[in-house]
């Protein structure tokens, strides 16, 4: 294979070479759902109810209450440091329910250490404490804060 993917050369190269190999494999629509949403913070509700009303068609319920406070935080964050357009995402995986925010703002965003009467400040500690995992994919767009929570292990199989 490295001699395919080489010009042709008598010697041996050089260099270090690493051959990365990907495998991925696609969702099926019924897996995924998006929606874009206005920047405003009436979108908040809405992308709350539009998450939970997915859940429940996926028999997910009982991921609501986490999901509606992750999709809560995350949109507000895009409505108010971000701009338009802004995009919610839910993916049901094989063993995750993965939530994504995407937004036009490359700016990294950070979790703050609020003090106790702080208003504001905590919704990336609450998304980091009520999920497995949660990042940021940078886009030629701007960025997509993920966190991703795993799906209920299916009635009769062990834990």
């Amino acid at each position: 294979m490295l001699a395919a993917l080489l010009p042709d050369r008598a010697e041996r190269p050089a260099d270090d070479i690493a051959l990365l190999l990907a495998r991925t494999r696609s969702l099926g629509s019924a897996h995924v759902r998006d929606w874009e949403l206005p920047a405003d913070r009436a979108a908040v509700a809405d992308a709350r109810k539009r998450a939970s009303e997915q859940l429940a068609a996926w028999g997910l319920e009982e991921l609501s209450f986490t999901t509606e406070l992750v999709v809560s935080e995350l949109v507000t964050n895009a409505v108010r440091y971000a701009y338009a357009p802004i995009r919610l995402r839910l993916i049901r995986d094989v063993a995750a329910l993965i939530c994504e925010v995407s937004d036009a703002s490359s700016t990294s965003p950070r979790m703050r250490r609020a003090r106790v009467f702080d208003e504001g400040g905590r919704g990336l500690l609450l998304v980091a404490q009520l999920t497995e995992r949660w990042g940021t994919r940078f886009t030629a767009d701007g960025k997509t804060i993920w966190a991703e929570q795993a799906l209920p292990a299916a009635p009769g199989t062990p834990d």
